[in-house]
C-alpha cells in the first residue's frame, strides 16, 4: 500500500504539470490554426473597461496613460475606475484625468473586488466589457485585438496574455500558463481567463457574489451558457514581477482560495457527459493542481518509510534537497550558479504550500473578499 501510494501520488504531480499539458498540445495539433483566426470587425464595437482600484496612487498616472495610449476609436471605448474604498489619493487622481472618456465611481465604503466590479457593470451599456487591473500596461493595440475574437458568434470570453517581467520563477510559470491557454482555445474553452485583463459579453455578465474569483467565473458562467471562452495571443499587457515574495504567497492563497470557492458553486461543469473536453480541462488543470500538495506529502512521507531500499532513499534525498534549495532561495542565499534554479524552486514551493493553506482556510469556512493589490 505504501509503494502504491508513492507511485500513484508521483503519476498524479506528473500528470498535472507535465502530463495533462503534453496531452492537450497532442490533441490541440490536430486542430489547424487557421480555424482559430479572427480578423477584426469594419466598425469595432463599443467597450466599455472596468478598473477596479484600492489605494494604487504609486501607479494610478502610469494606468491612465496607458489608457489614453490605446489605439481605439475615442468615442467607442470608455473606461471606468472604480475606487473601491481608497484613502490615498488615488480618487484625486483619477477624478483629475476624467473626461469623456474616462470616468470615476468611487465607493467611499470598501465592498472589495466583486462589489467594484459590480459597480463597473452598472454602468456599463456596451456590448463588450473588459476588465483590468492597474497593475498591467496594455499594448496599443491590446483592446482591438481582444475583441477579434467576439467576432465569431460562440465567443463568449477572451483573456488577453500576461507577460511577466523580472522573476524567473512567476515569469516562467505565468509563459507556462499562456501556453496551456494557447491550446485549450484551440480545443474549445480554457479553463480560467487572467484576471488582469479579459473582456466578456455584456449579455453574459452576472453580478459577482463575493468571496469567488472573477475572472474564474465569468470563464465558467460563459461554457455554462452555451458559448466558448478563449485566449488571444495578440491581447497583450505588460506587468512585472511581484516585488516581495510574502505578497506573491498572500495573493496566492486569496487566489486559489477564491478559485476553490467559485468552483464548489459550480461542481456541474466537470460532468463529462454534458460538457465534453471542458470538464477534462477543468478537473486536469485547476482540481489535479489544487490537489498536488497532498500528492506531495504522501510522496515524501512514502518515501521515507521506504528508505531502505536504494530507490526510495535516492527519491527521499533529492526531495528534500529540492525543498532545502527552495527555502535557500527563499531567503536569498543560493549560490549565483543555482539562483534560476533557486527560484524556479522556490516558487514551486510556495504556490504548493499556498494551496495547502488556501486549502485549510477553505474547510475553516474563511472566505477573503477585500483584497490589496500586490506592489510589483
Amino acid at each position: 500500500m505504501i509503494r502504491w501510494s508513492f507511485w500513484l501520488s508521483a503519476a498524479a504531480v506528473i500528470y498535472a504539470y507535465g502530463g495533462y499539458p503534453l496531452l492537450v498540445w497532442i490533441v490541440a495539433r490536430r486542430r489547424p490554426a487557421a480555424a482559430l483566426r479572427h480578423t477584426a470587425p469594419p466598425d469595432l464595437p463599443a467597450v466599455t473597461m472596468i478598473v477596479p482600484v484600492h489605494n494604487e496612487v504609486a501607479r494610478i498616472a502610469d494606468k491612465i496613460a496607458n489608457t489614453r495610449s490605446l489605439d481605439y476609436p475615442r468615442d467607442a471605448l470608455h473606461v471606468v475606475f472604480v475606487s473601491d474604498g481608497s484613502s490615498d489619493g488615488t480618487v484625486d487622481a483619477v477624478r483629475a484625468a476624467s473626461d469623456e472618456r474616462i470616468h470615476l465611481i468611487e465607493l467611499v465604503e470598501r465592498s472589495g473586488k466583486a462589489g467594484a466590479l459590480n459597480a463597473g457593470l452598472a454602468f456599463a451599456r456596451t456590448p463588450l466589457v473588459v476588465f483590468s487591473d492597474a497593475s498591467i500596461a496594455l499594448q496599443p493595440d491590446a483592446i482591438t485585438a481582444i475583441v477579434r475574437p467576439f467576432t465569431a458568434p460562440d465567443i463568449g470570453c477572451v483573456s488577453g496574455e500576461d507577460r511577466i517581467e523580472g522573476s524567473a520563477g512567476e515569469g516562467l510559470y505565468g509563459r507556462y500558463e499562456m501556453f496551456l491557454r494557447r491550446q485549450e482555445s484551440r480545443l474549445g474553452s480554457i479553463v480560467g481567463a487572467s484576471g488582469s485583463f479579459y473582456a466578456q459579453r455584456r449579455e453574459l455578465c452576472g453580478e459577482f457574489p463575493p468571496n469567488v474569483a472573477p475572472d474564474f467565473l465569468s470563464v465558467l458562467r460563459t461554457v455554462g451558457q452555451g458559448f466558448r471562452a478563449v485566449s488571444e495571443a495578440s491581447a497583450v499587457g505588460y506587468m512585472t514581477a511581484v516585488d516581495d515574495p510574502r505578497d506573491e504567497f498572500a495573493r496566492k492563497v486569496r487566489t486559489i482560495l477564491r478559485g476553490i470557492t467559485t468552483l464548489g458553486q459550480h461542481l456541474h461543469l466537470m460532468n463529462p457527459l454534458s460538457y465534453g473536453w471542458f470538464a477534462v480541462a477543468l478537473v486536469s488543470h485547476k482540481v489535479m493542481r489544487w490537489l498536488v500538495p497532498g500528492f506531495l506529502m504522501v510522496m515524501l512521507l512514502a518515501s521515507a518509510l521506504l528508505a531502505g531500499a536504494p530507490l526510495y532513499a535516492l527519491v527521499l534525498v533529492a526531495q528534500l534537497a529540492f525543498y532545502v534549495l527552495a527555502y535557500a532561495a527563499y531567503r536569498g542565499s543560493v549560490p549565483a550558479l543555482l539562483s534560476t534554479a533557486g527560484r524556479v524552486a522556490s516558487y514551486f514551493t510556495a504556490a504548493n504550500v499556498a494551496t495547502l493553506v488556501a486549502w485549510g482556510k477553505y474547510f475553516r469556512g474563511t472566505r477573503q473578499e477585500l483584497w490589496s493589490p500586490s506592489r510589483r
